[in-house]
């Protein structure tokens, strides 16, 4: 969490509100931390940091999505910024897809 703190605040971004919500919460056995928040410019935010050990391939993103979608029908809300924090190694076509879909992507080594 230390590392996705430092992250926002480089790019001077004050969460007014941050909650984390457990995989269990969505029926799912994934290990993810889910975040939402809002920022003081009233931006949502949908942040999920990843850390495995295997390389983050195509199924992985599409699981990713699934979860993004429970997470929105879960807070009934969209959200304007969708952000993984992985620590594995990723698939250059799942990065640019994931890119084309919307989200941000952060490797953290």
């Amino acid at each position: 969490m230390k590392e996705t703190s430092q992250y926002f605040a480089k790019k001077n971004i004050l969460f007014k509100e941050l909650k984390e919500i457990l995989p269990k919460e969505l029926n799912s056995k994934k290990k993810i931390k889910i975040f939402v928040g809002s920022s003081t410019d009233l931006k949502f935010y949908a942040i999920f940091v990843l850390s495995s050990k295997s390389r983050f391939i195509k199924k992985s993103s599409d699981e990713l999505e699934n979860l993004y979608n429970l997470v929105v029908n879960h807070q009934n809300h969209n959200f304007k910024v969708k952000t993984l924090f992985i620590q594995s190694e990723i698939c250059s076509k799942t990065k640019q897809h994931l890119k084309d879909s919307g989200w941000t992507i952060v490797e953290q080594k």
